[in-house]
């Protein structure tokens, strides 16, 4: 069966003067890129000047809902996005793709609600569009149970989804190895559909899909303006971020269609989420390991721990093993970065670090991520001022 990877998603003004720039420099400088396969003459050698070049380096969610929000933010751009492996082929591929919020100790509560509102506000309103079906993107109703009372009975999110309630004791019933739960509905994303559909939704505003591995974001330039920097745990090494790390996910992909709620424990290790064509089965969170085989004890105990919430699994079948490596660091990184070699100039924006609450953030993000990329976009066309002398 197919293992899939991905390539894998403070800030500062831009100065004019190369002296100011060079006083705020934060990033490391790198020697020896190669050329971007003469993509400046290729691609761009009819633009208008004051065109924008925007590469999106990662074609996962990230980088794809980026790439589609640019430019509806940035006036007079060009979106290239670029990366070693597209959809099917990338862990937003495999995640279950639902809408329940992943805690980023590092980041203001109010910003992740923010987010995650923009996100579901989203998601909501293509769910009730005829756009639907293509996109993957349906409400799901479901519960979420825990075997001790949790610290928050209410979380900070309970507003933003749907009909958010404690459950019954009638409903309790139904776990009884758990005294509380919550009953709400949400969204879920299908990842191998939603991808594909943003896909669609770049080419359609103009933007490129080039498939090359970048070991260097200094191979961008001068054929682009700004990068765009969503490349997930490849941010390793085109970053130089030593804090993001793998938190390998298994899971399996069955056919169960008599399920219609999805089950979710408190602890977020094991779930059932029914979606279009499968439902998956989870999971796990192996922090620091780069394993993508499937490993068959694992899936035993996946399976194991799902039937006990849900017995009629048991008769589930066409059972698939699926691995994906969460991009996973203290805080999802959203800043603008100036890279300086010598006399050149690099803008950068970093947008990955997700984790395991990429889908749930993703579009508040992204947004973000885009008005960053709008602020550099404005820097570079502001005349530099005129010396006194």
């Amino acid at each position: 069966m197919p293992v899939v990877n991905s390539p894998m998603g403070g800030s500062f003004a831009f100065p004019q003067s190369l002296r100011a720039r060079d006083q705020l420099l934060t990033g490391k400088t790198s020697v020896g890129a190669r050329a971007f396969c003469g993509f400046q003459g290729c691609f761009f050698r009819d633009r208008r000047m004051d065109t924008a070049r925007i590469a999106v380096v990662g074609a996962g969610l990230m980088g794809l809902s980026t790439a589609v929000c640019i430019p509806t933010l940035v006036p007079r751009c060009s979106v290239t996005v670029i990366a070693d492996k597209f959809t099917p082929d990338t862990t937003s591929d495999v995640a279950a793709g639902i809408l329940i919020p992943h805690a980023y100790p590092d980041t203001p509560v109010h910003k992740q609600k923010q987010w995650f509102r923009e996100t579901f506000d989203h998601l909501f309103a293509i769910a009730n569009s005829a756009e639907a079906g293509d996109a993957g993107v349906y409400l799901v109703s479901g519960w979420q149970i825990f075997r001790s009372m949790p610290t928050e009975e209410v979380p900070f999110w309970a507003d933003v989804v749907l009909g958010f309630r404690k459950m019954t004791e009638a409903e309790l019933k139904k776990f009884p190895q758990h005294v509380f739960g919550q009953a709400f509905t949400t969204l879920k994303c299908e990842g191998p559909v939603y991808l594909p559909w943003l896909e669609k939704r770049v080419k359609r505003s103009g933007g490129l899909m080039v498939p090359q591995r970048i070991e260097d974001l200094w191979e961008l330039h001068p054929s682009f303006d700004i990068v765009v920097n969503c490349s997930g745990l490849g941010s390793r090494q085109l970053a130089g971020d030593s804090t993001i790390f793998p938190v390998r996910g298994q899971v399996l992909k069955v056919q169960a269609p008599w399920l219609k709620h999805f089950i979710r424990d408190g602890s977020g290790l094991t779930y059932i989420y029914p979606g279009i064509s499968n439902v998956t089965l989870g999971g796990t969170r192996q922090k620091g390991d780069w394993n993508l085989s499937p490993d068959a004890e694992i899936s035993r105990d996946i399976f194991s721990r799902c039937c006990a919430l849900e017995p009629s699994l048991h008769r589930a079948c066409d059972i698939r093993e699926k691995v994906g490596l969460r991009p996973s660091r203290p805080g999802i990184r959203l800043q603008k970065e100036l890279l300086a070699q010598d006399s050149r100039r690099l803008p950068v924006v970093h947008h990955y670090g997700h984790g395991s609450g990429g889908f749930s953030m993703h579009w508040g993000t992204a947004l973000e991520a885009a008005r960053l990329v709008n602020e550099c976009a404005q820097a570079l066309r502001s005349p530099a001022p005129k010396s006194n002398l």
